[in-house]
């Protein structure tokens, strides 16, 4: 690794860098380091290194996301090499690189999910939903040179009955079941298109003297339903309200984060009535990404899947639990 960052700093001009690593975290598929100079954060460096994807996968999503930036979305921009080029590669075409802009602002999560000071929090959904509508906005628009993957080119019963063992026969046939009901969705630019596909509080940045958000970490962005992204949001409002017990209250707070963030979203693109009455089964899209996630980071790491990974989505799917389990105390 230090050869290779070595090599970084002459294709970056980052010789004067400071170059601190993030610990790894489950799921991880990269190797990524903090670039300061001066004290100051300003890069985030990313190394690929696991072979399972091409230069033109990487292409793909770094020339989206140059898309994304150029015209006005709040992402992290991705800077070229000295060579001009979005991603380089090392050791025959082995090792894949890129540098981004660090994201102004931080995790809320590593402000103990306090947001900022004298604002109200209604202000944070409203705006995580219009950083989610600007980036769509902007994607109906886009014609890619390097396209990225197709969802079904992923999730097919072919490829899933590979990763997940025939013990897990009962969620197999879920997820067949839920599959059969995506192909059935309609696919037109107004409601299929390039979206983030992991938009979330761990994938943004809040500034917390504005509330301006920053995404980053575009690295599973697929052709999808912009719905997924939406459903997406409306499953990680759990997080905000998990200390109420009653079930039906739960779910009426996550409706209304939900609603704050519609309307967000709806301040920069629309997205038809008819996806939003399939909100149910666009979360049980999520929940089955969820597992295949799971599957795939146990096959990557060479170890045994803890049922409890999956048990609450699992459940969810085999018994027809609607609202990712809200149904239940």
């Amino acid at each position: 690794m230090k050869k290779v960052l070595e090599q970084l700093k002459h294709l970056y001009n980052l010789e004067d860098c400071i170059f601190t690593p993030v610990s790894d975290h489950e799921g991880g598929r990269n190797r990524i380091f903090i670039v300061s100079r001066d004290g100051i954060k300003q890069y985030v460096l990313r190394i690929s290194d696991i072979g399972d994807r091409s230069e033109a996968d990487y292409l793909g999503e770094t020339e989206f996301v140059r898309y994304l930036a150029e015209n006005g979305a709040p992402v992290a921009d991705v800077i070229p090499s000295v060579n001009g080029r979005l991603v380089e590669d090392i050791d025959t075409a082995t090792v894949f690189i890129s540098l981004f802009e660090y994201a102004k602002g931080m995790l809320l999560a590593d402000n103990g999910y306090r947001y900022r000071e004298g604002a109200p929090l209604s202000e944070y959904f409203y705006n995580t939903g219009k950083t989610l509508g600007a980036i769509h906005r902007l994607s109906r628009l886009y014609t890619p040179l390097h396209p990225r993957t197709d969802y079904f080119d992923k999730y097919n019963m072919t490829c899933l009955n590979r990763l997940i063992p025939d013990e897990y026969g009962e969620l197999k046939k879920a997820i067949t079941k839920r599959l059969d009901a995506f192909h059935a969705l309609p696919k037109d630019s107004n409601c299929y298109g390039l979206v983030h596909f992991d938009f979330s509080d761990g994938n943004y940045h809040v500034d917390l003297d504005t509330g301006a958000i920053k995404v980053f970490d575009f690295d599973n962005c697929m052709n999808c339903w912009y719905m997924f992204d939406l459903a997406n949001l409306w499953i990680h409002n759990e997080g905000w309200t998990r200390q109420e017990n009653d079930p039906v209250k739960r779910f009426e707070l996550m409706q209304q984060c939900f609603e704050l963030q519609l309307l967000g979203y709806r301040s920069e693109t629309d997205i038809p009535e008819e996806m939003l009455k399939k909100l149910p089964l666009f979360i049980d899209m999520v929940l089955i990404e969820n597992i295949v996630d799971e599957f795939e980071c146990c096959e990557r790491e060479g170890e045994e899947l803890d049922y409890e990974d999956i048990e609450g989505a699992a459940r969810c799917l085999i018994g027809s639990i609607p609202y990712a389990g809200l149904g239940q105390s």
